[in-house]
């Protein structure tokens, strides 16, 4: 996938995310900004999540 396109479905599905997952901010999901791994990271960090779980969260807000 293009980076241009994981972007821009990034700020579609960080406001998703942002509304379902409330523990996450406006500043969590600019540093994330589409990365995989700092997604898995905050979501452990915040929801005591596996990172498997927090995988598929993400692959999720990218379809």
């Amino acid at each position: 996938m293009n980076n241009d396109i994981m972007k821009g479905k990034w700020k579609q599905a960080s406001g998703s995310l942002k509304a379902n997952w409330g523990k996450l901010t406006d500043d969590d999901l600019q540093e994330i900004d589409g990365n995989l791994e700092k997604f898995q990271g905050k979501m452990q960090e915040k929801y005591g999540m596996a990172k498997d779980e927090a995988e598929k969260i993400f692959n999720k807000s990218h379809a």
